[in-house]
């Protein structure tokens, strides 16, 4: 096996990926990680990375800047999966979060962004079988709003056009996404039912009507299901938050299809994530899990079997 460091990978890393990347803010971030952030690993050999050097460079920011820490962590971890792939090493991935880290280090601190308050994912499956005893357009819409993680807005101004049933794909189009960027959203069987159900009553191209003719639902009336469920604490925004905060600390999906499916762009990695079908699939099976554990049918979603 060649001897390599892994400082010479990561730049090989770069070098390798660097044309795919759009964003020059994403370049810049890799170049900072390898010249500053992975400075006291540089010269260890890739084969012999261990989850000591992994903490040597995490730990000190572990607590003041989590989500640093959590990007330096995210790197580390594609580097050598990269290395692996190589031939340059071998075994498990001592940057890997799930099943491994989260056993070392406390979780990562939340950051608090904006007002939207978020819904801790421990309690999410109660939640859900609350709303779902609650009847009214509003429900079903907060429904398929968690299960799909999307905004509430591109919700509530969903329209039949923009489902394929047959592909089991919800398609926003770009110009109702905040990133002008088309979306692809693979729809579980529970969302499947929704829409199903309300076919049924449908009265015009909208999927969830509000109660005027042609007119989407209001923010109120998610608002309103939400409180009538049990959840007056928080917001329909934060279940995004929601369903972040349970990929990072209970799954073993990586971060790029994560933010894929939130439609956040972070560069390459999420370009390649709308527009490649195995990035679909992924998501796919993302999105399955994550439905099974907000409706209770997976009851420990750390035996996953899934590695997206």
């Amino acid at each position: 096996m060649k001897v390599a460091s892994f400082g010479q990978v990561a730049d090989e890393y770069i070098a390798a990926m660097r044309t795919k990347w759009r964003s020059q803010k994403t370049l810049l971030k890799w170049q900072r990680f390898a010249t500053t952030h992975a400075l006291a690993i540089r010269k260890v050999p890739v084969e012999a990375v261990a989850t000591e050097d992994v903490l040597k460079i995490v730990r000190p920011l572990w607590a003041e800047r989590p989500e640093t820490a959590g990007n330096i962590r995210e790197c580390v971890k594609l580097v050598l999966d990269h290395a692996k792939a190589r031939g340059l090493r071998s075994g498990d991935n001592p940057a890997q979060w799930a099943g491994h880290l989260d056993q070392i280090l406390p979780p990562p601190k939340k950051l608090v962004r904006g007002h939207h308050a978020a819904m801790p994912f421990a309690g999410i499956t109660d939640f859900f079988k609350s709303l779902g005893i609650i009847g009214g357009i509003g429900a079903r819409a907060l429904e398929f709003t968690i299960l799909t993680a999307a905004r509430p807005g591109e919700v509530r101004g969903a329209t039949w056009a923009e489902i394929d049933v047959v592909a089991k794909v919800w398609i926003v189009p770009a110009t109702r996404m905040k990133s002008n960027r088309e979306h692809r959203v693979p729809l579980c069987d529970r969302a499947l039912e929704i829409l199903e159900a309300m076919r049924e009553r449908a009265v015009d191209d909208l999927i969830f009507p509000g109660a005027k003719q042609s007119s989407p639902l209001s923010d109120m009336t998610l608002s309103k299901a939400l409180k009538a469920a049990g959840g007056a604490a928080y917001t329909v925004h934060g279940f995004r938050s929601t369903f972040r905060d349970w990929v990072s600390e209970q799954t073993n999906f990586q971060r790029e299809v994560a933010e894929a499916a939130l439609a956040h762009a972070v560069g390459d990695s999420v370009e390649r994530a709308y527009r490649r079908g195995d990035a679909l699939d992924k998501r796919r099976l993302l999105m399955d899990a994550w439905a099974n554990f907000v409706t209770g049918a997976a009851a420990d979603v750390l035996k996953l079997p899934h590695r997206a």
